[in-house]
């Protein structure tokens, strides 16, 4: 059965922060079907830090994304959000954008409408200004297409927009799944660089990939895979 240790992560370059966040999970089990994926993960996060999930397809990466965001229930452990007011919150889901994936973008609408939802539907959080819909187009190296059909673009084009929603409204943690899907070369460092931006912030960054993401002084955790779940398991 994988096992993965407690760990904290220490940021050397210093940051410009206004809020002070902590992201932390404690003995994380999870099951798909009857088997055990992983068992006994634990981490904790703070401003500026990243994580990065590697291993094998069906490792478990994308369902301990799933489970720290709160779209899977984890079989055991805990998971929470402490802020800068030593406030803790459980749902992590609801302080975090996550990019899996799929784009989560309607083909039938424009660039700017589906963008526009995203942004109302999730504000802002902690006081902190998010990019504009023009302003995240260029950020995401895009700029003056917004008024095409989302469907029109091609799978670059949308991945890049999807990334865009993470700029639109501001949440401190991102959670990525294979957040460069789709992108060639220099759609790689734009995001790379997006990413440390955030970091730069005080955002704190958890992504599972199969490639090199370009992070400074980001921590791997590597995903062993399967367990079975036979007898006595949770010894």
């Amino acid at each position: 059965m994988a096992h993965f240790g407690f760990f904290c992560i220490a940021m050397t370059q210093k940051l410009n922060l206004s809020n002070v966040f902590s992201l932390e999970a404690t003995n994380l089990s999870a099951l798909r079907g009857e088997d055990l994926i992983f068992a006994g993960v634990s981490f904790r996060l703070t401003s500026g830090e990243a994580l990065v999930l590697t291993g094998k397809n069906g490792s478990g990466k994308s369902t301990l994304l799933r489970v720290v965001a709160g779209l899977l229930q984890q079989e055991r452990g805990s998971v929470s959000f402490t802020d800068s007011h030593g406030s803790v919150h459980p749902r992590v889901g609801e302080i975090s954008h996550y990019l899996g994936h799929r784009n989560a973008m309607k083909s039938e609408l424009t660039v700017a409408e589906n963008l526009d939802f995203w942004r109302r539907f999730l504000g802002d959080t902690y006081d902190t200004p998010a990019l504009s819909i023009d302003d995240a187009a260029e950020a995401v190296g895009l700029g003056g297409i917004t008024h095409l059909p989302f469907g029109y673009l091609s799978a670059g084009q949308q991945r890049r927009f999807a990334f865009a929603k993470l700029l639109v409204a501001y949440r401190p943690v991102w959670i990525l799944d294979e957040p460069t899907a789709a992108l060639d070369t220099s759609g790689d460092r734009l995001f790379a660089n997006l990413i440390e931006a955030h970091r730069q912030k005080g955002g704190i960054v958890l992504a599972a990939t199969h490639q090199p993401l370009g992070l400074e002084d980001a921590q791997e955790l590597r995903m062993a895979g399967f367990a079975h779940s036979g007898p006595g398991v949770w010894a």
